[in-house]
């Protein structure tokens, strides 16, 4: 698990490397709280989102299941600066589905890492694929990042998107119109 004294120490080695006196009282327990704080926004690390694919419902159908607009927080590894945004995961079913709420906790899991959006999305993807066995899934993840807005390039308001498709999804141009659209309703 995480090692929160190490935590600790390293935000006060920031605190003072950027001039901090680390015993000025805002500041005293911040190295605590960041600790903390880094248990619940990276504590998608030590969880298996095969745990919440796992019980599933059976279906005659095949028609696609979409969840979209699932919020999401997650936070770059390359300047460790929150990105967020939404997710949209559908899926064609082979015989069985999960609960709605699954969706949106398989998404939660990948995003409470340091993460690049193009992996998160790929990483989805591949969760629906090894655990529920899908005639095939596609996932759209919409984000504005932090690292553009606020420091570099500075364009707030600007979103990345990235699109995976696996199985049926892959060279059907059709069903993923059909996706397209859904998301448009």
């Amino acid at each position: 698990m995480m090692d929160q004294e190490k935590i600790k120490e390293g935000v006060r080695l920031i605190l003072e490397g950027i001039g901090e006196d680390i015993n000025r009282e805002g500041l005293v327990e911040t190295p605590d709280r960041i600790a903390r704080m880094y248990e619940e926004i990276a504590g998608g690390m030590y969880e298996d989102a095969a745990k919440h694919l796992e019980k599933r419902f059976h279906v005659d159908s095949g028609e696609m299941v979409l969840e979209k607009d699932i919020t999401f927080y997650s936070m770059c590894e390359h300047h460790m600066l929150p990105f967020y945004g939404k997710a949209h995961v559908a899926y064609v079913p082979n015989d069985s589905v999960v609960g709605l709420s699954k969706i949106a906790r398989t998404v939660n899991v990948f995003a409470r890492r340091l993460q690049l959006q193009e992996q998160l999305t790929a990483q989805i993807a591949d969760a629906f694929m090894d655990n529920l066995a899908p005639q095939g899934v596609m996932v759209m993840i919409e984000a504005e990042h932090l690292c553009m807005t606020m420091r570099g390039v500075k364009k707030p308001g600007s979103k990345t998107v990235t699109v995976v498709t696996r199985g049926v999804f892959d060279d059907n141009e059709q069903l993923q119109n059909r996706f397209y659209r859904m998301l448009e309703r």
